[in-house]
């Protein structure tokens, strides 16, 4: 076989792609996003202390937007960072885009990216400027929480009731070069919103769980779609692989929407597959059948592979040797936190089935 024949030559699309992808990266800024789950989290403080630091650092930073009301310790920041005023527009005070723009600084830091601009303006919403100074070389640093997200503001109004008018795009966030997660304790939460929500009742630790998976796995989409943008730069071909496989195990009692809503979410997150099993028993009164019945429909929405197991005498050996025959990583589960006293003494079917599940993490939802 002659030499040439035994090279393989690069494909001209892929280089020509490979290129493309290098030159967009290099003319544009970069795009931070401090992510909270809710508010109170901190995440204007964590985005102006890096804005601090940078300037401490040397770099060029400028404050494009803050919102009002700050805390004490972001209104010290903002002392000593150079501020780009707001304009006016139409009599309501805007991000000034313009002097950024004339301005050109290195790093603009702007605090709720979410905000509709005023009618007139050269942009309807705020993160449409902010792709502008990306386009213009301009890194920005902003600041956004989960439930203006649009294609998340549905899900964060089920779990906490409240509606918000402003939003962002799911791609904008997609498209960021760095996304970290304000992750602040759940009591730190909890103190925060009963502060300052006045008559609103605060959420829930249960609630602060679901808002804060939402906002990690979204952070780690992100992540992999940085890593998709790498390989395409430097033309290597991405090769996705099921990495998860997660086994939700229902109990006909309980309602499992959350249980299942999760795994599929985590499920899709590392591309990976959802196993939903069961108990069919023929006793189960009327409730739990209709229960039982709800949460098989739910899972069929959700695309789950569903199996029912023939485990009435021993439910922990069923699932256990389910999970390992088909490789299963993750099992979720419920559990009522009610036990009787023979149960607290020598351990429920929970119990039993993290103690066999060795290798396999089980997450609990109680119930």
């Amino acid at each position: 076989m002659p030499l040439e024949a035994s090279i393989s030559r690069p494909d001209p699309e892929m280089l020509l792609r490979q290129v493309q992808a290098e030159e967009e990266y290099a003319k544009r800024g970069r795009l931070k996003i401090f992510l909270g789950y809710m508010s109170g989290v901190g995440k204007s403080q964590r985005m102006f202390n890096e804005g601090y630091r940078r300037l401490e650092r040397g770099e060029d930073v400028v404050v494009g937007a803050a919102q009002p009301g700050n805390c004490p310790e972001v209104e010290e920041l903002l002392r000593k960072m150079e501020v780009i005023r707001p304009h006016t527009v139409g009599g309501m005070p805007a991000m000034n885009v313009e002097a950024i723009l004339k301005r050109h600084p290195q790093v603009c830091l702007i605090d709720g990216v979410a905000y509709n601009n005023p009618p007139g303006s050269l942009h309807d919403q705020r993160w449409q400027d902010v792709e502008q100074l990306l386009a213009a070389g301009i890194s920005v640093i902003a600041s956004v929480n989960l439930q203006y997200i649009e294609e998340r503001r549905e899900q964060v109004e089920k779990i906490t009731g409240k509606k918000v008018n402003e939003t962002i795009p799911l791609a904008f966030v997609q498209s960021a070069d760095e996304i970290e997660v304000v992750d602040a304790p759940a009591e730190l939460c909890l103190e925060r919103a009963d502060d300052s929500s006045g008559k609103e009742a605060a959420p829930s630790p249960e609630q602060l769980s679901e808002l804060r998976e939402l906002a990690l796995l979204l952070a780690a989409d992100v992540v992999d779609r940085q890593l998709g943008s790498y390989l395409e730069r430097h033309g290597i071909e991405p090769r996705w692989g099921a990495q998860e496989r997660i086994l939700v195990c229902l109990r006909p009692c309980l309602d499992a929407q959350k249980i299942i809503e999760s795994g599929r979410r985590n499920a899709d997150r590392f591309h990976g597959e959802l196993f939903v099993v069961y108990t069919d028993d023929p006793h189960l009164s009327p409730e739990d059948r209709d229960t039982l019945d709800a949460n098989l429909t739910l899972a069929r929405e959700l695309n789950a592979n569903i199996e029912p197991l023939d485990g009435q005498e021993n439910p922990v050996a069923a699932i256990i040797e389910f999970a390992r025959s088909h490789g299963v990583t993750q099992i979720f589960i419920g559990h009522s936190t009610h036990a009787n006293w023979w149960q607290r003494l020598w351990g429920n079917s929970v119990d039993r089935l993290i103690r066999d599940a060795e290798g396999i993490d089980v997450r609990v939802f109680p119930n």
